[in-house]
């Protein structure tokens, strides 16, 4: 990954988050950060990267926004709009674009421009799947693709959900702030599910030739800390905030030195983070003495289990079954089915497992599916099976780094311990 790629995924999400802040347009600033970033390959290469570049690209996608505005004679008032915010933008930062600056724009009591769009975008006329694919488009600057394989749904489907949901925050005049607190509950879960599928694409990236992706991982941390901050009294999104800092603590641990993943039962313990294991511990055993059991408060447990092993031997996998039933009452999917597998793999053995598996629906496409059945079959000493599990999990991986472990264990099929779920 370039210098200028990491910069679009690290700074994408706040540079349209500011620009529908002055513009209040969606369309207009993804469009204008877009030709900003457009800009920045043209430029920066020869001109050298801006010692903001942040602030380079909001300033210039300012810039392409007010033009855009300004040739739409049609659309006058925002065209006079435009050009008093432009003067106000001047006065705050005269010399930026040039010097590479910070864009200067003043934040509110609460916080940031990029959680105020994560509740425009979870509003309640929207369809749930559509505001949590629009945060991960607009906040996360995740392409339509890597959106829709992580809803295991058609690009084309994505798109078009996509396609409407902003058309329908702009015919509908959603507004642009965090709601008040008679408004949070119905539109809690859906900012909540947004955070944390941005933290998965960063953990496991879906496609690509990097198993993680660190700046989707740590935006995603940020604004669940945000979050837990703004709404004190609610578990779920410390529960959250626990879970996200719990698994971040494996990363050092996940790639070997050329960035091919290591499972789980064969991590260096030893390069865990602890002060992210403890600081999530504790956020857990807080959330958790408010006796307000939610689905990710529990998976936050199942993963402390995890980091209380000093070895994979030392996993007390009970527990971990215990938790995913109680998960599985909460939340009845096919994905927490197939977690739920791998720890009854470890209390019941692999046939019962297996037959699970076998019995879940709708993950047909979902390539841990067949890598979980593939490493209980070898376990079964179905050799031949199991490779071709390996085999069918590669062919549907979408990251590169993952195709060559799933490749390679289908080729050799050595090594011991189930495939976790949990993800290398």
């Amino acid at each position: 990954m370039t210098g200028i790629e990491r910069i679009f995924r690290a700074e994408y999400g706040r540079a349209v988050a500011v620009l529908i802040r002055h513009f209040g347009d969606i369309a207009i600033a993804e469009e204008a950060v877009q030709d900003a970033f457009v800009t920045a390959v043209r430029l920066w290469p020869e001109q050298g990267v801006p010692p903001s570049p942040a602030g380079w690209i909001i300033t210039t996608a300012r810039n392409r926004a007010v033009d855009r505005i300004r040739r739409e004679a049609a659309r006058g008032e925002r065209e006079a709009a435009a050009v008093r915010e432009e003067a106000a933008a001047a006065g705050r930062t005269r010399g930026e674009a040039g010097a590479g600056g910070e864009t200067g724009v003043p934040g509110d009591g609460n916080g940031d421009d990029r959680l105020r769009l994560i509740f425009t975008c979870c509003h309640p006329s929207l369809a749930p799947e559509a505001r949590v694919a629009l945060t991960l488009r607009l906040l996360g600057g995740l392409t339509t693709g890597e959106i829709a394989r992580a809803f295991l749904v058609p690009e084309t489907t994505m798109g078009q959900r996509l396609s409407r949901a902003k058309g329908k925050i702009r015919d509908a005049g959603i507004p642009y702030r965090v709601p008040a607190d008679d408004e949070l509950a119905p539109r809690l879960g859906a900012v909540l599910a947004v955070l944390y599928l941005i933290f998965n694409e960063g953990y496991a990236a879906s496609t690509g030739d990097e198993l993680t992706r660190a700046d989707l991982t740590a935006e995603a941390i940020r604004l669940a800390r945000m979050l837990v901050v703004l709404l004190p009294d609610e578990p779920e999104p410390a529960g959250l905030l626990a879970l996200m800092l719990l698994v971040e603590s494996r990363r050092p641990a996940r790639t070997g030195p050329g960035g091919d993943p290591i499972r789980l039962a064969d991590q260096d313990r030893g390069c865990w983070d602890r002060r992210l294991i403890d600081e999530g511990q504790r956020v857990l055993r807080d959330c958790l003495r408010r006796n307000r059991p939610g689905p990710y408060q529990l998976q936050a447990a199942i993963n402390a289990v995890h980091a209380d092993a000093g070895t994979a031997a030392e996993t007390d996998w009970r527990q971990i079954l215990v938790l995913y039933d109680l998960l599985a009452v909460l939340t009845p999917t096919p994905v927490v089915a197939l977690h739920r597998a791998v720890a009854f793999a470890e209390v019941h053995g692999p046939g019962p497992a297996l037959a699970i598996v076998d019995g879940l629906t709708g993950l047909d496409r979902h390539h841990v599916r067949h890598a979980v059945r593939a490493d209980l079959l070898r376990r079964l000493d179905r050799t031949a099976e199991a490779a071709g599990a390996y085999r069918r999990a590669a062919e549907l991986a979408g990251n590169a780094a993952e195709r060559r472990f799933l490749t390679a264990r289908a080729e050799e099929l050595t090594g011991s311990g189930p495939w976790s779920l949990l993800r290398p």
